[in-house]
């Protein structure tokens, strides 16, 4: 398992990372877990809540060939629901000939908390792309841009882990 993090954020609540973390993604079926964390000095860092990313509706709208719509076309929209971790309606956009998804999460095994993130296929140079139901040396960049955390009164240095 493939594991990235952010820098940490140090003395807020809603800390904003504004990180770009570049997954390599070899299984489209496997969501990319975030898990956010209070980072302690002088314990083990406590864990504050965790949201998965799914990207299969993401990875249905790069095989859709959209090479000639206009900027800031809306290809798909993906709604909240119990079986993902969006907490609002989310969309997939061409943007500057490329695909993005921004998403806000809800934090699960928190009493509250969002995380605000966009993910973006990136090919590598004599890549394959996306072969049928599966990734030929492709990257998935993830960017951790806020986070809001229900946790009254605790300060602390937050970072994000990103995991496929």
């Amino acid at each position: 398992m493939q594991k990235l993090k952010t820098r940490v954020v140090k003395n807020n609540c809603n800390p904003e990372w504004n990180d770009e973390l570049t997954l390599s993604i070899t299984d489209l079926e496997t969501p990319i877990t975030l898990t956010v964390f209070d980072r302690d000095t002088l314990t083990s860092d406590d864990k504050m809540g965790d949201a998965e990313i799914d990207i299969k509706p993401y990875i249905e709208c790069l095989k859709m060939g959209l090479e000639n719509r206009p900027d800031g076309s809306v290809v798909k929209r993906i709604q909240p629901s119990h079986e993902n971790c969006l907490s609002d309606e989310s969309s997939c956009v061409w943007t500057n000939g490329k695909i993005v998804q921004d998403m806000c999460l809800r934090l699960r095994n928190v009493e509250c908390g969002k995380i605000v993130v966009q993910i973006e296929w990136i090919n590598f140079p004599g890549c394959k792309g996306l072969i049928g139901d599966e990734a030929k040396n492709g990257s998935l960049d993830v960017e951790a841009s806020k986070g809001l955390l229900g946790v009254e009164g605790k300060r602390g240095l937050f970072g994000v882990e990103a995991a496929n």
